[in-house]
């Protein structure tokens, strides 16, 4: 989610319900009470039962309508039959049916026989009101069972639906959080790599240097200081290279890197050959690139090899070396993490070894406006 909008959407939909249907439910509460009570004690009671159904209204708002489910439920259910049989109103199923409402569909099971249990619970307790009442029997139960029961099934099966849009909305809010984190852990993993590339190769090739140095430092003082300002200036170039790669400034290029990879093979005593058939396309070169510098590193580290020879076309690169051992494929793990970035950008990476060559090829489909 972005930092500016952190509210869930799930919550901005209760608020927007309290906010609506409040008022309203509380007007219509007001009116059950002022048409069905006859006197201020009958009011008393009957607000009970308003009351509950306001509080569990607040609370479904909130998403915690099950913590006060069961006194909601009691304090209405009582007050219907309350209503049935001495003021004689027949609008105060109100509370139950609200309550029950919004309880029913947030239950972890038995949701349905609960719902058939509500609206018969709501009918036959309307259906007592000819025992304090003869006149217009058929009219009386109408009123106090009929259209009560029905009332409530249709804003029972209303409701239903309402608990599976809410549950759909919260799967989409836990989708896209999960989609940020693993935004961030492949942000992650990707800074982990592109940090290994610098530095880890960077370590490598100071380690052959400083050992070439110091076979030199007694014969070949000369040579000796170059390798070590060499060393020197490596360690200047990936401390800025590191600093860029911190502030999102890295674009690695592969002509310097083809230019870094060739004096580091000659400077090991290893023949190069550049074969270029075609210019690189821009979009491709920054893998290509990664590609080059891997392969170098490990060229350096595994291989005991004499040649190596670049090949780059528009969209790929390939580079060949002998001297690698006659045994299984290494594990090499630069390359597998590489991988991962070169297919995700639509690409194939590909790595083979028989007799005693090591081929290390990388290639992007062909795309306009890439």
């Amino acid at each position: 989610m972005s930092a500016v909008d952190t509210e869930p959407a799930k919550g901005k939909l209760r608020r927007l319900n309290l906010t609506m249907f409040f008022p309203l439910l509380f007007v219509g509460g007001v009116i059950v009470v002022a048409s069905d009570a006859r006197t201020w004690w009958h009011a008393a009671v009957l607000s009970a039962g308003v009351l509950a159904a306001m509080v569990a209204f607040v609370r479904w708002a909130a998403g915690e309508v099950l913590r006060v489910a069961i006194p909601c439920l009691v304090v209405a259910a009582a007050v219907w039959p309350f209503s049935v049989l001495v003021p004689g109103g027949s609008s105060s199923f109100f509370g139950v049916f609200l309550v029950g409402s919004l309880v029913v569909p947030q239950l972890p099971r038995h949701r349905i026989a609960a719902a058939v249990a509500l609206v018969a619970y709501i009918a036959a307790v309307g259906a007592l009101r000819p025992l304090v009442s003869y006149e217009d029997v058929s009219g009386e139960l109408v009123s106090f069972v009929f259209v009560p029961a029905a009332l409530t099934a249709v804003v029972l099966g209303l409701m239903f639906p309402n608990k599976r849009f809410y549950d759909v909305v919260k799967e989409l809010e836990e989708s896209r959080e999960r989609e940020a984190e693993l935004a961030v852990i492949r942000e992650r993993v990707r800074f982990a790599s592109d940090l290994h590339d610098i530095q880890g190769h960077t370590l490598h090739v100071v380690k052959l240097k400083a050992a070439l140095a110091r076979k030199l430092v007694d014969i070949d003082a000369e040579r000796a200081k170059q390798e070590l300002g060499e060393i020197h200036a490596l360690v200047a170039d990936t401390i800025t290279q590191t600093k860029e790669l911190a502030y999102a400034q890295r674009r690695l290029n592969l002509s310097a890197e083809l230019e870094n990879a060739r004096n580091l093979f000659e400077a090991a005593g290893i023949r190069v050959r550049v074969n270029r058939e075609a210019d690189v396309d821009p979009a491709a070169g920054r893998l290509l690139g990664q590609v080059l510098r891997e392969t170098t590193t490990n060229i350096l580290r595994h291989a005991q090899a004499t040649r190596v020879r670049i090949t780059l076309s528009e969209w790929s690169i390939s580079i060949v070396n002998d001297g690698a051992q006659r045994a299984p494929l290494p594990e090499l793990r630069g390359l597998a993490a590489l991988e991962q970035r070169v297919v995700a950008d639509g690409g194939e990476l590909t790595v083979e070894q028989e007799d005693g060559q090591f081929v290390t090829a990388a290639t992007f489909p062909a795309r306009e406006g890439r």
